[in-house]
């Protein structure tokens, strides 16, 4: 049996395809928040809804065992907490955003209407990783 005939097994199947997922993503999150000839407003919404579903999909391809749902509960958790820590202006959080890297990940401007964008963002992240999970017959602890 050569390499091409061998079945690919669906834990290296999925993972590849939560790569791909991440490979697309990061372009769109970019263009969308940056570049897309839309509305600021458009703008906020789909960056926030990309940047969530890029987290979830990361976490996924790193702890591929762990339930989607799990996973789109804490990284939603985890986005809110870090929205909650642009409202704290100490010297130190005022130097790691003021770099790029500080800037997307952290953001610098606290909004009440953020929160919906990462519920929205996690929803779709989930579904979108459990579609894949399913798709490619991955069984993870708990619920899919």
């Amino acid at each position: 049996m050569n390499r091409r005939d061998r079945p690919t097994s669906p834990l290296l199947a999925h993972r590849l395809a939560l790569a791909a997922s991440l490979i697309f993503l990061i372009p769109l999150g970019y263009w969308v928040r940056f570049f897309a000839p839309v509305p600021g407003w458009v703008r906020d919404w789909a960056g926030s809804v990309c940047y969530e579903i890029f987290w979830i999909a990361l976490v996924a391809l790193i702890l591929p065992r762990v339930a989607p749902i799990k996973v789109a509960i804490a990284i939603f958790l985890a986005t809110c907490f870090i929205e909650v820590l642009q409202l704290w202006r100490s010297p130190f959080w005022q130097a790691v955003r003021a770099t790029v890297p500080g800037r997307l990940v952290f953001g610098n401007t606290f909004r009440w209407g953020d929160f919906l964008h990462y519920l929205l963002g996690s929803w779709l992240g989930w579904l979108w990783i459990r579609w894949l999970a399913v798709r490619l017959q991955i069984q993870s602890r708990g619920d899919r």
